[in-house]
C-alpha cells in the first residue's frame, strides 16, 4: 500500500486515468494537475492548478509518456490550462522526490539534473517496452489495412530494426502471411532474424532491400528512410514510422514523391489507452511501493 505517500500527477491522456485509478486503490494521496475538465472524481485525489501545488510535500511527480516539450510544457488533454514544469518546482520538492516519465528530452533531463532529482524513464525498461509492443503492433496492423488496397497476406513488408517493437511487428506480420524481411546492423540480430524464419538484410543495403516493398515499417529513431531510400521504393509503398518524433523518415521527400508516409508514435495510447495505461500503472505502482518501503526502512 502507498498510505501516506503524496504524489502529483501532472497532465497526460487517457492512460493517466488508469494510473490514477491504481494509485488511489493503493491509498496514495494524489494532486491532479491538468484534469479540471475530467468529470470522474477519484477518492483521495484533488484537482489543482500547477501554481497551487505544494511541491514541498510531494514524494513523486508523474508526467505523461512524452514528458515535457523542449520548453517545459506538459500535454494536458483534460484541461485548457497551460501547464509548464520548471526547475524551481523540482527544487521545492523533498530530496527523495522522484520524477517519472515515459521518455525524456534535453529540457526534462536538464532540470532534473540541476535540481538533483532522480528521473525514471519508464519506456527505457524492457518490461514496459515489450508489453507496449502489443498494442503498437495492433495499431500498425490497423494503419496498414486502412491505408492500402491490398491484403497484408502475401504483401512484401520491410521492417527496419529488430528492437523490442521491431521483433513483435516482424513476427506478427509474418504470422498474417506477409513476406517479411528485416533490416538490422548487428550480426546477432541478423542471426535472430534468420532463426525466426524471416529474410534478413543489413541496413547498409536498405535501398536495395526496399526496392520491392509494399509496406515499410520503421522502428529506428534516427533518419534512416532517407530521400535516396525512398527514391528506390515502388510508388505504392506505404511507410509507417513507429519511431519517436520526429521519426526516421524524410517525410518531405516522401510527399514530393507521392508516397504515403505516416508518423505514428504513441500508438498504444491511441489504439488501446486502457491497456497501455494499465501497463504503466502496474510498473509505476511497483516502483513507488519499492521506493516507499526503502524510505520507511531508512527512517526506522
Amino acid at each position: 500500500m502507498l498510505t501516506g505517500m503524496q504524489i502529483a500527477v501532472i497532465g497526460g491522456d487517457a492512460r493517466q486515468l488508469e494510473i490514477i485509478r491504481k494509485l488511489t486503490e493503493l491509498d496514495a494521496k494524489l494532486s491532479l494537475i491538468g484534469f479540471e475538465q475530467l468529470d470522474h472524481a477519484f477518492t483521495g485525489a484533488s484537482k489543482e492548478k500547477i501554481d497551487e501545488v505544494d511541491f514541498s510535500v510531494q514524494d513523486a511527480l508523474i508526467l505523461p509518456v512524452p514528458g515535457t516539450s523542449l520548453e517545459g510544457q506538459v500535454e494536458t488533454i483534460f484541461s485548457n490550462e497551460r501547464v509548464v514544469l520548471i526547475k524551481e518546482m523540482l527544487e521545492r520538492t523533498p530530496e527523495h522526490c522522484t520524477v517519472y516519465s515515459g521518455i525524456s528530452n534535453a529540457y526534462l533531463t536538464g532540470i532534473a539534473s540541476q535540481a538533483n532529482r532522480k528521473l525514471v524513464q519508464l519506456f527505457s525498461r524492457d518490461d514496459v517496452a515489450i508489453y507496449n509492443s502489443i498494442p503498437t503492433v495492433e495499431g500498425t496492423i490497423m494503419m496498414a489495412i486502412q491505408h492500402t488496397d491490398f491484403t497484408i497476406h502475401g504483401s512484401r513488408v520491410a521492417v527496419l530494426g529488430l528492437g523490442r517493437v521491431g521483433m513483435s511487428v516482424a513476427r506478427t506480420f509474418h504470422a498474417l502471411g506477409a513476406k517479411v524481411k528485416v533490416g538490422a546492423r548487428k550480426s546477432e540480430h541478423i542471426a535472430r532474424i534468420t532463426e525466426m524464419g524471416l529474410e534478413p538484410f543489413l541496413l547498409s543495403d536498405i535501398s536495395k532491400a526496399v526496392s520491392d516493398s509494399d509496406i515499410c515499417i520503421n522502428t529506428i529513431p534516427h533518419q534512416i528512410v532517407t530521400a535516396s531510400v525512398i527514391s528506390r521504393m515502388p510508388a505504392h509503398t506505404l511507410i509507417i514510422d513507429l519511431a519517436s518524433k520526429p521519426g526516421g523518415t524524410d517525410f518531405r521527400y516522401a510527399e514530393k514523391r507521392g508516397i504515403k508516409a505516416l508518423l505514428a508514435p504513441g500508438l498504444p495510447g491511441i489504439v488501446a489507452p486502457k491497456t497501455a495505461g494499465q501497463i504503466l500503472a502496474n510498473v509505476l505502482s511497483q516502483l513507488l511501493m519499492e521506493d516507499f518501503s526503502n524510505r520507511k526502512e531508512k527512517e526506522v
